[in-house]
């Protein structure tokens, strides 16, 4: 297996948000791309991404599986600079990175053996579709997770609405002209500890897209060019409801 790509960014970001939901996986590479799944510890959320074969300058590779700490990996792939063009390739229980910029500099990961199954992103049913600015997402989280430890989720009326109540509150109502909206009215309530996660990778790009339903897990979709994340993130249920 040997990869090229002449932009590192396309994996050094998305491996700093995966790093962030799980600390080993499984890194696919076949003839489709680089590919990622895995669950969470507390399997309450999931993450997918995908890296195709489109996106690389060199690619040579069969079914490879490489399972690495990501931590790790992260690190090193930080040392890569705006400028760098960064290479992959497998040598027996090694992964040997090398990044290219004024001067060349490598670096080897050992490669791990990991217990936990591969899953594949479920096919979920989503009664109702949301894309929204991702600034402003960004910033409504941020608003909720200031009083309290979970959010909702609510479209009504032709309106999406964020909401968060404990003692005190924190609401942003999306009128209908600012966001792409399908479906019914409905609400769900999802951890501002995940999302926070989440919408890091809003970041990344202009538009995020939600999907979810009553009561339902929630899918986070980024769509960057060449590259693809998505979240999949179980209900909130409060004890009391």
């Amino acid at each position: 297996m040997r990869v090229k790509l002449e932009n590192p960014a396309l994996l050094s970001k998305a491996i700093d948000l995966i790093s962030d939901i799980v600390l080993e996986v499984r890194i696919k590479v076949n003839e489709f791309g680089l590919s990622i799944s895995a669950i969470d510890p507390a399997k309450v959320a999931m993450v997918g991404y995908k890296l195709p074969k489109s996106a690389f300058s060199e690619f040579e590779s069969e079914d490879e599986v490489l399972g690495v700490n990501l931590d790790d990996f992260k690190k090193i792939l930080k040392r890569c600079g705006a400028r760098s063009s960064l290479i992959l390739e497998r040598e027996k229980n090694l992964l040997k990175i090398e990044i290219d910029d004024k001067i060349k500099r490598n670096f080897t990961l050992a490669l791990i053996e990991i217990d936990t199954e591969d899953k594949d992103m479920p096919s979920l049913g989503f009664s109702n579709k949301v894309e929204v600015n991702s600034e402003d997402l960004i910033s409504s989280i941020e608003d909720c997770n200031v009083v309290s430890e979970s959010c909702a989720f609510e479209t009504k009326d032709g309106k999406f609405i964020i909401e968060a109540k404990g003692m005190n509150s924190a609401r942003t109502e999306f009128p209908s002209e600012s966001v792409e909206m399908t479906g019914e009215n409905c609400v769900s309530k999802y951890g501002l500890d995940y999302l926070q996660k989440f919408v890091k990778g809003s970041k990344l790009t202009s538009k995020t897209t939600l999907e979810f339903a009553k009561d339902h897990p929630l899918k986070f979709s980024i769509r960057a060019e060449h590259m693809e994340i998505d979240f999949i993130l179980a209900p909130r249920v409060d004890q009391d409801e």
